[in-house]
């Protein structure tokens, strides 16, 4: 269940801040949610959080943009959030460690960083198809990627790191319990 409130948790960080008109900065919990959707559900259900996240592009494109909507201009984004949710099934599911949340984040933030803006320079005309437009490119999106990589951690270390927390601290009162000192 919890994986599924961290599903629409991403859904909602993308579709909020436009019905608010305060759209931000690559501000949202996809990365994180990915993550953690991936560690606590089953592979075949990464399907479930790809079909959620393209329906929410396909809102966000027609209705919030106002563009035409094309499914090829969308196909890297979504094997990649398909990649993001095997990448915590196969790093988080048995052992979510702080240190193995912390590759999670950076390879979730990094790659999405580096896939969408190189997708920016060969789909668009916004700048060169050269090494210095491509570099152009990854330059002007470094606040976006300081951003994702913030509400990555943020998202992750929340979903991942308060369950943990939870337990720590009913084990210490279970530890002080059965030491025989009672509970302040």
């Amino acid at each position: 269940m919890s994986a599924y409130l961290a599903l629409l948790l991403a859904v909602l960080s993308r579709i909020l801040p436009h019905a608010f008109h305060a759209t931000s900065l690559n501000i949202t919990a996809v990365g994180g949610s990915l993550l953690f959707f991936g560690a606590r559900r089953s592979r075949w259900q990464a399907v479930i959080a790809m079909l959620a996240l393209a329906a929410t592009d396909y809102y966000l494109t027609v209705y919030a943009y106002g563009f035409p909507f094309k499914v090829s201009g969308y196909l890297a984004t979504w094997a990649w959030y398909g990649a993001i949710c095997l990448l915590g099934s196969g790093l988080l599911a048995k052992s979510a460690t702080a240190l193995r949340v912390t590759a999670g984040v950076l390879a979730s933030a990094t790659s999405f960083f580096l896939l969408s803006n190189f997708m920016v320079w060969a789909g668009s005309g916004m700048y060169p198809r050269t090494a210095a437009g491509l570099g152009s490119c990854y330059v002007a999106a470094i606040p976006f990627y300081a951003n994702d990589l913030i509400s990555t951690a943020v998202v992750a270390g929340a979903l991942f790191g308060l369950p943990a927390l939870a337990r720590n601290i009913a084990q210490a009162m279970r530890d002080v319990q059965d030491s025989g000192h009672p509970l302040a």
